[in-house]
C-alpha cells in the first residue's frame, strides 16, 4: 500500500520560514518523478515545485523561485519543501505528490501527472 505522509505546516507570520516534509512507503521516491503542489481557498491545485526521477535538481514555478528550494533524502524515502520569506499569498493546502519517471521533465506541474498523494498538510501566513 502506497503513502505519501506530509507533515511541517503551520501557522507563520509574514517573512517566517517553514520546512515541509514528506515521507513515502510502498514506494521507492527515486524511481519517481516527486512533488509539491498547493491549493488556495477557493482556487484549483497548482504545482511548486518537482524533480525528476533520478534527479537532485527541482523545477519551480516564478512565483517560488529564490524562496523555497524543493529536495529529497534518499536513505530516509523523504521529500522536503523548505520555505523561506513567507507570503500572504503562499497560505494554501500543501500536497507531496508521486508519478511517472520523467513527468517533472515533461509536464510536471500538472496535477494530471501523477498517481499518488499526500493528506496535505496547512500553511498559513498571517500577521
Amino acid at each position: 500500500q502506497v503513502q505519501l505522509v506530509e507533515s511541517g505546516g503551520g501557522l507563520v507570520q509574514p517573512g517566517d520560514s517553514l520546512r515541509l516534509s514528506c515521507t513515502a512507503s510502498g514506494l521507492w521516491l527515486d524511481h519517481y518523478s516527486i512533488a509539491w503542489f498547493r491549493q488556495a481557498p477557493g482556487k484549483g491545485r497548482e504545482g511548486v515545485s518537482c524533480i525528476r526521477s533520478g534527479e537532485d535538481n527541482a523545477k519551480n514555478v516564478q512565483s517560488i523561485e529564490g524562496r523555497f528550494t524543493m529536495s529529497k533524502d534518499h536513505q530516509k524515502n523523504t521529500m522536503f519543501l523548505q520555505m523561506t520569506n513567507l507570503q500572504f499569498e503562499d497560505t494554501a493546502v500543501y500536497y507531496c505528490a508521486a508519478g511517472g519517471p520523467l513527468m517533472c521533465g515533461l509536464d510536471g506541474h500538472n496535477p494530471g501527472s501523477y498517481n499518488f498523494w499526500g493528506q496535505g498538510t496547512q500553511v498559513t501566513v498571517s500577521p
